[in-house]
Parts: structure tokens; C-alpha cells; sequence
């Protein structure tokens, strides 16, 4: 079991607490992930356990039926995302963490999205989205 872990979005308005279920930080390809935060979207899942202390500045934006993304109203960090219905899910961006050194670099998802014009130097597990989704959803 992880220690909860605080971070906060760039301006500091939006400051969180959250225990990752692991220490390890994923990157995501996906076109919605990419365009919201402005390359891959690198995540930590805390399945349930965020808090947040002052949700005042939280925005938050449905980007789908099942799906919805945070970030800091003021500043535009980008900071969760999060199942909109079923048990609390919760991946936070890696970045808005105090220490991002902490977190080993593993998983790439949604990789057949992946645009042609990067890549990444570590060895990780790569899963299309349909493999993902699959992973996360069986019973």
C-alpha cells in the first residue's frame, strides 16, 4: 500500500491529497487525452482516493458518457480524470504531483492513436485502447 501524496495545480488554488494504487504513472495517446492536455496525458490511478480541499476552482468538463476531466479554473492546469458513473475512479496527472520522480514509467495506452511524430525511449507494456478498456473492465 502507497502513502497518500499531495500536489496542486500551477497557481496553487486546487490542492489535492491522494494515495496511488501503485507507483506507477502511465501515459495515455488517445486524441481527447492529447488535445486536453497539450501532449500525452501521463497518469497515476488513485482509484477512489482524492481529495481535493477546496473544489471552488475545479472545473470540470464531461468529455464523454463515461468520463470527465478537472483541471484548475484559474491557472488551466490539468489535473484528473474520472469515471462519471460506477465506483470512484480517479487518474491524476502525474505532473500536478509534488514529487513526479517517485512514479516508474510502464504502461502506454491507446497506442494505435499514437501520432507518428514521438516517441518514447523507456521499455513499457503497450495496449491498444480496446486491450485497455478490456483490462479495466473485466469482472
Amino acid at each position: 500500500m502507497t502513502m497518500p501524496l499531495h500536489g496542486h495545480c500551477l497557481c496553487g488554488a486546487v490542492k489535492f491529497t491522494a494515495t496511488p494504487k501503485s507507483m506507477i504513472m502511465d501515459v495515455c495517446h488517445c486524441s481527447m487525452c492529447r488535445r486536453w492536455s497539450g501532449g500525452t496525458f501521463m497518469g497515476v490511478d488513485c482509484g477512489g482516493s482524492v481529495k481535493v480541499e477546496d473544489e471552488s476552482a475545479l472545473g470540470v468538463y464531461h468529455s464523454s458518457d463515461w468520463g470527465e476531466r478537472c483541471f484548475c479554473r484559474n491557472c488551466g492546469t490539468t489535473l484528473f480524470w474520472r469515471m462519471r458513473q460506477g465506483p470512484p475512479h480517479v487518474v491524476v496527472a502525474a505532473q500536478a504531483f509534488d514529487d513526479v520522480s517517485r512514479f516508474s514509467f510502464d504502461l502506454e495506452i491507446f497506442i494505435e492513436e499514437q501520432p507518428p511524430n514521438y516517441a518514447f525511449a523507456n521499455k513499457t507494456k503497450r495496449m491498444t485502447g480496446a486491450e485497455f478498456i478490456a483490462s479495466v473492465t473485466k469482472k
